[in-house]
């Protein structure tokens, strides 16, 4: 079982982060001893893009990202129900699939729509790019939070199969579901916003809460590279 480390003061609350950028901020301050040379943050964009970026910055290690995304539901595309890598590995939520009544056409067809993302994604977002190396090495799986946790859950089976030292997932806010799945699959799972209940919305954590654009991530990379590259 993963250890799980949180911050008391904030379970069950919402609007605790300004932004991702400060959620950032207040979550490095869990992960301290994750200071080594032997760490590599995957940040899963886009919304994991800011929050790794204040993380590595400030325990100055090295950031990249991992291209994970939900398979959206056809007529709710805030919800999932399950999520690719970019290595091609899948997971589904066969309750969820059966609840809704999805058909296998508009499964085949969210799944071709995700695929299709993360190929334009991993082109913009890595270019010719190669994965670092991960066998051996401490792994911080970073995003602005987790709701079903399939999508992280998906990135660390991912990574998993890299055969690293030690998975760790950091997130400012998730539900208590997602820490539940996710407790058997990780090392250790720092967040500090925790919420239980029938509803969880990521974004009712942060006061300012918006859309990331490809644009907003490329730039964000872009200062990452010049912090390690400095």
């Amino acid at each position: 079982m993963a250890k799980i480390v949180e911050e008391p003061d904030y379970r069950e609350r919402r609007f605790i982060f300004h932004d991702r950028s400060h959620a950032g901020k207040l979550l490095v301050k869990k992960l301290k001893k994750y200071a080594k040379e032997n760490v590599v943050l995957l940040a899963v964009p886009a919304g994991g893009v800011p929050v790794g970026y204040e993380i590595s910055k400030e325990l100055d290690v090295s950031m990249d990202v991992i291209i994970v995304r939900k398979i959206q539901i056809p007529w709710n595309t805030e919800a999932g129900f399950g999520a690719l890598t970019w290595d091609g590995d899948m997971i589904l939520n066969e309750l969820i699939i059966r609840h809704l009544g999805l058909t296998e056409k508009m499964i085949e067809e969210s799944i071709s729509k995700t695929r299709r993302i993360i190929q334009e994604r991993s082109r913009s977002f890595r270019g010719d790019k190669p994965i670092p190396n991960l066998t051996g090495k401490i792994i911080v799986l970073v995003d602005d939070g987790l709701a079903s946790g399939f999508t992280m859950l998906a990135a660390s089976r991912s990574v998993r199969k890299k055969e690293p030292e030690r998975i760790v997932v950091a997130v400012p806010t998730a539900s208590m579901g997602a820490i539940r799945l996710l407790s058997t699959e990780v090392d250790e799972i720092v967040c500090l916003n925790i919420r239980s209940g029938p509803i969880f919305a990521v974004a009712d954590a942060y006061k300012n809460w918006y859309d990331l654009t490809d644009k907003d991530v490329i730039k964000v990379l872009e200062k990452a590279e010049e912090l390690s590259s400095g």
